[in-house]
């Protein structure tokens, strides 16, 4: 209940100033954050074998680059938050209405790390065509949308979601399960975190985070039940440390169902 007030109070454009704006999405150097985390979500797509019908986005906020590397590999993205204001805002840049924030420095730059030549406006056209639905979600109900996605997707993605609306780990690791029900057998999960994150900030709204460690992930899969493939980790420069949040680091997992 206490996560769910301090919600009412999130504000989609202070969380985008504060995280996808100059110093942490600076494309200057793949030393930043943005760059690494858009990287990480490349090189794992671009293996070939997270493709299918749909990916469901759990969490989205009000952001869309970590679907940009992904949105090749499917016929169907499903976005889904919590607050309506995010999915407000994600409809905004789905329909193309102007005024909404520009993703476009974002787009270039996977353009240019996955070297296809491809011109970044076609991605951008391709990704608005294939996020066909913005659903409203609650990981913590075992049914997080209310009923069973049909079908079962076959690939999951979440980034900064599960630990930022979870009051402990024990509750991180049941809403990791139950976003895991959405996933057919043998899909893929892909995640992005915080680690050693305590609170952060979206304008008037300071946002609990349960504070993760590598092995609280590690051990979070598993119990959720989950085969790690891969974990990377970034550990976050005095240079980004804003006063936004108290991040140490970021986290990138890829598991299997």
């Amino acid at each position: 209940a206490e996560l769910r007030e301090g919600y009412e109070h999130f504000d989609p454009r202070a969380y985008l100033r504060n995280n996808y704006l100059p110093p942490r999405a600076d494309f200057s150097s793949e030393e930043f954050v943005v760059p690494w985390k858009l990287r990480c979500l490349a090189e794992t797509f671009a293996s070939g074998e997270i493709r299918g019908r749909t990916l469901i986005d759990v969490g989205s906020g009000p952001t869309i680059y970590q679907l940009l590397s992904a949105c090749d590999h499917f016929e169907e993205i499903v976005a889904t938050d919590y607050l309506a204001v995010n999915r407000e805002e994600l409809g905004r840049w789905a329909r193309g209405e102007p005024g909404g924030f520009d993703w476009s420095p974002f787009i270039q730059h996977v353009c240019k790390i996955e070297g296809r030549g491809e011109p970044w406006q076609d991605k951008e056209r391709r990704l608005r065509q294939r996020l066909r639905r913005i659903l409203p979600i609650d990981v913590h109900r075992p049914e997080p949308l209310g009923a069973p996605l049909r079908p079962a997707a076959d690939a999951l993605l979440s980034a900064f979601c599960l630990e930022a609306v979870s009051p402990d780990r024990a509750a991180f690791v049941r809403a990791l399960a139950n976003v895991g029900n959405l996933l057919r057998p043998g899909g893929h999960a892909v995640l992005l975190g915080a680690l050693g994150e305590s609170f952060y900030l979206a304008g008037p709204a300071r946002l609990p985070v349960v504070p993760l460690e590598e092995s609280d992930v590690r051990e979070a899969l598993a119990a959720a039940g989950f085969a790690l493939r891969e974990l990377r980790s970034y550990a976050m420069p005095p240079a980004l440390r804003t006063g936004v949040d108290d991040v140490d680091g970021v986290f990138f997992a890829h598991a299997q169902k």
